[in-house]
């Protein structure tokens, strides 16, 4: 159902916001891949909550626990699942929040769609869940990176109106983690930290965009009508809490230009077919191409606030709603590991789709 991504590589995510943990099975896990429990708990703890002044308070240590699939740290190539317990979570904390509707959030459509829904942080709506893909992405970015030399970063673009400089060609993970926002460009990360304090200060929160750039990504990854790569990239990216909007390439800004202008000229690159420029973001046909994969991705502002807001209670009757809570001021620091996570999961799938559809 809607708690399942993939096709040969496949992910279940479960577990709420303040339940008792949050996990994920993988399933269709080639075995004999060896896996390093440590390298997945450096991709969750770059998505932790309370990693700074910046983000929630929310202290959780994320400590990642492998239940099954793996033996003498080898993956078995049956289902393996994961799990992060639930250490500070606060459910009486949303007490105010069980009969109001918060704006923007998913509290009206969980209710409509299910007869009900769980108030204690959002539940399956919270951006907790994220845990268990991020736990995957880190098994799918070792087999990307071990078969095909892939390697996927993502790092913060812009937050508010400050825009960052970044060339997704030369950017290195060190680049990234080295800013308290996650932006590699040093003049526009300093600007984005204090606005995002300000924003918190303010009881209020920014929104901004993320860019992605996946390099050595084999040619021919992609189905050429429905699960065209960018397709799937789009449905992963979208399929994360607050996102808003993706564009690969060019994206809208292609749509000034002319053809002449936009089309990647095709060379020889000793021996290698390579396009000139990347306005195609990495794919052409649905499929890549051998160039960057590069996308970007809006997240919207976080939609739990404490400033006052107009809303209504599950009656209908009107209500002036401060929330409280320990939320982020902005969402975009703790993005990047997310990000990252979902593009992995897209190509390793589409890697292996390849592989069993091909005899050499």
């Amino acid at each position: 159902m809607g708690n399942t991504f993939g096709h040969l590589f496949r992910i279940t995510t479960w577990g709420e916001s303040h339940g008792g943990a949050i996990g994920v099975v993988i399933d269709g896990c080639p075995p004999k891949l060896a896996i390093d429990i440590n390298t997945i708990q450096a991709e969750l703890d770059r998505r932790r909550p309370g990693q700074s002044h910046l983000t929630t308070s929310r202290q959780e240590e994320d400590r990642v626990e492998i239940l099954s699939g793996v033996f003498d740290g080898q993956t078995l190539g049956s289902p393996i699942s994961m799990l992060v317990w639930n250490k500070d979570a606060k459910p009486s904390a949303y007490e105010h929040l069980k009969d109001v509707y918060r704006p923007s959030h998913a509290d009206f459509t969980y209710q409509q769609k299910f007869g009900l829904r769980n108030w204690q942080g959002g539940g399956r709506a919270s951006a907790r869940e994220t845990i268990g893909r991020v736990a995957a992405g880190a098994i799918a970015k070792q087999i990307l990176r071990e078969q095909c030399g892939t390697e996927t970063l993502a790092y913060v673009k812009q937050i508010h109106t400050i825009q960052a400089e970044v060339d997704s060609d030369t950017v290195t993970l060190d680049d990234i983690e080295s800013s308290l926002v996650r932006c590699p460009d040093p003049r526009a990360s300093e600007k984005m930290a204090e606005c995002v304090d300000q924003a918190r200060r303010d009881g209020d929160s920014l929104g901004g965009i993320i860019e992605s750039v996946s390099r050595n990504v084999p040619v021919g990854l992609g189905e050429p009508v429905f699960d065209k790569l960018k397709a799937d990239l789009a449905k992963a990216m979208m399929s994360l809490p607050a996102t808003m909007g993706f564009q690969i390439g060019s994206g809208f800004g292609g749509v000034v230009g002319t053809g002449s202008q936009h089309n990647d000229p095709f060379y020889n690159d000793d021996g290698r077919v390579r396009t000139r420029t990347n306005n195609s973001g990495g794919t052409q046909g649905g499929i890549s191409n051998g160039e960057n994969i590069v996308f970007q991705i809006a997240f919207k502002p976080t939609a739990t606030i404490r400033k006052e807001q107009e809303t209504v209670d599950i009656d209908g009757n009107p209500v002036t709603l401060s929330a409280h809570g320990r939320h982020d001021p902005c969402v975009l620091p703790r993005a990047p590991a997310i990000v990252e996570a979902m593009t992995a999961l897209v190509l390793v799938d589409h890697f292996l789709r390849q592989r069993a559809k091909t005899l050499d």
